[in-house]
């Protein structure tokens, strides 16, 4: 029992430091020094509230709400989608600027008064203005509504399809590199085969038999983006199976499942996470390539790829290509500097010196 003992306490150093601090909390203080990464951070954040709130934000008519007869402050319908706390009705006019100025009517202007599927040939390409920000597309759609709930589509695909993704490759990983043996050459096989096709062509080839929704892209990415989570997960399990630890943990006679689910798996979740921040990046551009090809989000559901897409048959209309073309840029440099400052953050020979 005392070797047992002695064993464990030896994990102990790598998950704190010599002054007791945990190993979560070294590396947040080192991922909040690194400013580019906070950065990416912030505008992360800031496009899932953008996206959430995509209902509000962007409404195609104005709400009026009151309660017993007194008006609700008006910033409640812009801060937040739940409208259930007051009684509201919609007014079916559409004379925006005539009850931007009525204060009697207490009407709650959103931010965006457009729908991002609501027509209008009369503006059909209009260049960016005081009236729509961004200017419209060929339809007259606000491409600022377009761009809004297009954001919670990228969002959407990129964190659902990573979700799978790294579900079956840590599974896949797991297996390989805890058991090793014939179990390991066959997945190992397995992994080397799917790496093998080019990864655009296999999404393509796949979408080819499927019909074409948000849902398929979704499940198609996810299948695909798995090999090198897999990998990485092996690659630690292999590492950490020979540790004390894992030894002192099958001397206790505990279970092969309760080894990888409860010690093996939350020790080798940093590379991990680091690569499943570059693939949701990666997930975005490929569900943006997809729309501008034609084969992912159908219209009229908006989506960046999409408006990009409309560009092609109005090359003049400049103000298509280069608001979609920023907001995509922007998004995967925040998950590329959000990984990296993950990554070094999570350096135990940057967080413990004395380990190089």
């Amino acid at each position: 029992m005392s070797a047992t003992s002695q064993s464990v306490t030896v994990l102990a150093p790598a998950r704190s430091d010599p002054g007791g601090v945990r190993y979560p909390t070294l590396v947040w203080r080192r991922f909040r020094r690194n400013g580019p990464a906070m950065t990416a951070l912030g505008f992360i954040v800031a496009m899932f509230a953008v996206s959430w709130l995509s209902p509000v934000i962007a409404n195609n008519r104005p709400l009026v709400m009151r309660w017993q007869g007194r008006l609700v402050f008006p910033a409640l319908a812009q801060l937040t989608p739940i409208r259930f706390v007051v009684r509201y009705r919609e007014l079916d006019t559409v004379d925006f600027e005539a009850l931007r100025y009525d204060r009697t009517t207490g009407a709650v202007m959103p931010l965006v008064p457009y729908s991002p599927l609501a027509t209008s040939l009369e503006e059909r390409l209009a260049p960016p203005s005081p009236r729509h920000l961004l200017g419209t597309d060929e339809l007259g759609r606000d491409v600022l509504a377009r761009m809004i709930h297009g954001a919670g589509i990228s969002l959407k695909v990129g964190f659902v399809s990573i979700a799978i993704a790294v579900v079956l490759g840590m599974s896949v990983g797991a297996l390989a590199g805890y058991y090793g043996g014939w179990i390991d050459v066959l997945l190992s096989r397995v992994i080397e085969v799917v790496i093998c096709f080019p990864l655009l062509f296999l999404i393509l080839a796949v979408i080819a038999f499927l019909p074409p929704s948000i849902y398929t892209i979704m499940v198609v990415i996810g299948l695909t983006r798995w090999t090198d989570i897999a990998r990485y997960t092996r690659a630690e399990f292999i590492r950490l199976r020979e540790r004390e630890f894992t030894e002192a943990a099958r001397a206790l006679g505990v279970s092969d499942r309760r080894i990888i689910l409860r010690h093996l798996l939350p020790n080798s979740l940093a590379p991990v996470l680091v690569t499943a921040t570059f693939g949701v990046a990666s997930a975005i551009l490929i569900e943006a390539a997809l729309s501008f090809l034609g084969l992912g989000v159908q219209p009229p559901t908006p989506s960046w790829g999409g408006i990009l897409a409309s560009f092609r048959q109005q090359n003049f209309a400049w103000w298509l290509t280069l608001f979609p073309g920023l907001a995509i840029f922007a998004t995967v440099t925040s998950y590329n500097l959000l990984g990296e400052g993950l990554r070094d953050a999570s350096d135990p020979r940057l967080i413990h010196p004395d380990r190089r």
